[in-house]
């Protein structure tokens, strides 16, 4: 969701920034733009749809400088258009770029009317633009203008700004959504993902909630907090290499990601077990104690990292005897949630700024909750920061918007948390789950080695419509994932349903036209699960079986099987996930969507 990039340097500074926003199309967004300064004036090329049509307006009108702003949007205030598009400038004095939502903008804006002040756009962000040059005005520095400005706004913002009042000048300020300040030799940048800057630095400063930062000419930093006091805060060194925001040889970040599984979880699993058991210091030195006293867990995330959360709830009931109640962030910071004593509060994220998991995990603050957890792929993200104890899933950058390693990785540390309270309350060891976790690898491999014969299988939905996805016990939210996957990518409308409530609904839905996939691992509700397939091919249903080899369910008419290598029970939901993020993917190629960047979608969901 909208991006930021910000340069300071002594070259010109427009290949970064647009490099810097090809390396943020991941988000999602509808529209970008760049303001740059050049011999004292605010020069601005803005354009709809992708980053190649801003790129095509610098080929033909380039906009060299030292110092700019750039921005992808995804429209919140305003439908997407050349003039809702940022940089947002007032008078040709100032320049802002924003990410977030500023909710008291009617209010100022109706104030900035009456003293003059013409909008142009339909934006929140407008506001900020002539709120800062009303400053400017007055005689403040930009520093001590975006100072004042940002006191008097209410909502989530990260912001870049610049003015032709202090040339080689750029401040940043963030409140509620992310921004890093990228660190170089006499030059600096800002922008929302590190990502955007690998092509120009790999040490970074990981803003705070309410820091103000400016950077100028000669590489200077100065960052003041919430309360206006200077501070420093550390220089974190990026730790992945500048290729992992590349495709490499496949067609898409998607398919390279999914392929990209059995080394990342292998680097979630490495020096978290031993022979025979998990290390619960890995979740950190009061681990022990904390799980020891954990009566109750309440695990809180969005989207695909609900699903590993739903996952998570039957492992940690079963092999740890924890209670579990997951839910969905947007809600839990709206209700008025009972705490027993003793609950763990956990959350998922893949990039540790989802606002609506933070804004839960800062209400659960507020309560009584024995600890907070944080299970994120982002090392200096906030959500890690906020939270008393974290655990990296190491999945490395993901750039598709649809999920799939941050998915498998986030299961593996939930599956790590369930064998680490267990082992904390002093119940027997599982080691033969262990030995499965240091397997998983490998079998991963051996179910990407289908991918061919997948293919094949995903020309089935070409013309499809709708699809319906079943599955029983962990396997369910597994379900859910694959049917979220289909419709993200291919716009396929699909459901998902618990394999036992076919009868009480979804049958009806049940024809030749609408193919259901199910997932059959060689479980105690197997035969359960084969019942319901035949409810499913008595009806006239076209059957799309995932089954353990083992399981006996072969081809026949309406049924197509696909067969996996034999896996531990507990493990099951993590190898399943694999063959339906596939067919997702390669039924998207035969329809011809986006597939890294399906419409309407964000990567990272930094606002409400």
């Amino acid at each position: 969701m909208c991006g930021i990039v910000a340069a300071v340097a002594q070259r010109n500074v427009q290949g970064i920034l647009l490099e810097g926003l090809k390396r943020l199309e991941y988000r999602g967004y509808d529209s970008s733009g760049m303001t740059v300064l050049n011999n004292g004036s605010l020069t601005r090329h803005r354009a709809l749809g992708k980053v190649a049509a801003l790129a095509e307006q610098l080929d033909n009108a380039p906009l060299p400088g030292m110092s700019g702003i750039a921005h992808t949007r995804w429209a919140t205030h305003g439908k997407p258009s050349e003039a809702n598009a940022h940089p947002h400038h007032s008078s040709d004095q100032v320049a802002v770029v924003h990410n977030g939502i500023i909710e008291n903008y009617e209010h100022i804006k109706q104030a900035l009317q009456a003293n003059g002040y013409t909008f142009t756009s339909e934006t929140d962000t407008e506001v900020i633009a002539h709120l800062l040059a009303d400053k400017l005005n007055s005689g403040l520095g930009l520093f001590e203008a975006t100072q004042e400005v940002v006191s008097g706004l209410g909502g989530a913002y990260a912001l870049g700004v610049m003015s032709v009042v202090e040339p080689g000048v750029v401040v940043g300020a963030r409140q509620g959504s992310p921004l890093v300040v990228g660190v170089g030799i006499d030059e600096a940048f800002l922008a929302s993902d590190p990502l955007a800057l690998l092509q120009v630095t790999d040490r970074f400063i990981y803003l705070e909630e309410g820091d103000l930062v400016e950077i100028r000419e000669q590489g200077a930093i100065q960052i003041v907090d919430r309360d206006g006091h200077q501070v420093e805060r550390p220089v974190h060194t990026f730790e992945h290499g500048d290729g992992a925001a590349s495709k490499g040889e496949y067609r898409h970040y998607m398919l390279k990601e999914i392929f990209e599984q059995p080394e990342v979880i292998s680097a979630a699993l490495e020096g978290r077990l031993s022979t025979n058991s998990v290390l619960v210091e890995s979740f950190g030195p009061e681990a022990q104690v904390l799980f020891q006293n954990t009566r109750q867990i309440h695990i809180i995330a969005c989207g695909t990292s609900y699903h590993a959360g739903l996952v998570a709830r039957y492992w940690l009931e079963r092999y740890a005897g924890v209670p579990v109640q997951v839910e969905v962030a947007s809600e839990y910071r709206y209700r008025h949630p009972v705490v027993p004593d003793g609950t763990l509060f956990v959350t998922l994220s893949q990039s540790g700024e989802t606002a609506d998991t933070l804004a839960a995990l800062r209400f659960a603050k507020t309560l009584h909750y024995v600890g907070t957890l944080a299970i994120c792929n982002v090392p200096g993200s906030s959500l890690v920061r906020e939270s008393d104890m974290s655990l990296m899933t190491h999945a490395g950058p993901e750039i598709g918007v649809a999920s799939t390693k941050a998915f498998t990785t986030q299961l593996v540390a939930l599956m790590l948390l369930t064998l680490s309270v267990s082992k904390a309350k002093g119940q027997p060891e599982r080691a033969e789950i262990v030995a499965a976790l240091q397997s998983l690898p490998a079998l991963c491999k051996q179910v990407l080695g289908l991918a061919g014969q997948i293919e094949t299988l995903s020309q089935a939905f070409a013309e499809k419509h709708h699809a319906l996805f079943l599955g029983r016990g962990a396997h369910y939210p597994i379900a859910l994932e694959g049917a979220l996957k289909l419709k993200e990518i291919s716009y396929i409308h699909a459901e998902a349903y618990p394999a036992g409530e076919l009868k009480h609904g979804p049958l009806a839905l049940v024809d030749s036209e609408m193919p259901v996939i199910s997932v059959a691992p060689n479980d105690d509700l197997l035969e359960k699960l084969k019942s319901n397939l035949q409810e499913v091919r008595a009806r006239g249903g076209q059957l799309f079986v995932f089954a353990d080899q083992a399981v006996g369910i072969n081809d026949q008419d309406g049924i197509r099987v696909m067969k996996l290598p034999h896996v531990h029970e507990a493990l099951a939901p993590l190898l399943y996930t694999l063959p339906l993020q596939l067919l997702s993917y390669y039924v998207a190629v035969l329809k011809g969507t986006d597939v890294d960047q399906p419409r309407n979608l964000a990567k990272s969901v930094t606002v409400e």
